[in-house]
């Protein structure tokens, strides 16, 4: 991975964090659709630079159940490459690895479902009057 490659990525977000706080004009808000595409593509590249093809399709899969998750975990390879951890090309195996090491770190949110009885038991008894 290029120093240019990296260079690039930060003047991105810096333009792009300069323009957000700069105003909300139209031609603005193309400019900075502009620089989200390209910085989009410039992580793209990237990621593709850093993960083998099954690494990045479990990345994809993870995008559509968990999008911040997925951003996330892009972001973390990308700052790994940065200082020097990732000493070539991630494959699949060693992607799980890293996503097991998150999840342990993370807290694991309980959901929980309400299911209100009395509406049910209101609503079946309707049903159940045949007018006798």
């Amino acid at each position: 991975m290029g120093d240019s490659d990296l260079e690039a990525v930060r003047a991105q977000r810096m333009a792009q964090l300069q323009s957000q706080y700069g105003g909300g004009d139209g031609e603005k808000q193309k400019a900075q659709q502009e620089q989200m595409r390209q910085q989009e593509e410039t992580k793209n590249s990237i990621l593709a630079q850093l993960l083998d093809q099954q690494a990045r399709a479990r990345i994809n899969t993870l995008k559509l159940s968990k999008p911040e998750k997925a951003e996330m975990v892009e972001g973390m390879i990308i700052r790994m490459a940065q200082m020097g951890q990732i000493p070539g090309k991630l494959d699949d195996a060693q992607l799980v690895t890293l996503l097991e090491r998150l999840n342990s770190q993370m807290p694991q949110q309980k959901s929980t479902v309400k299911y209100d009885r009395r509406r049910a038991a209101i609503d079946s008894d309707e049903d159940e009057d045949y007018g006798c």
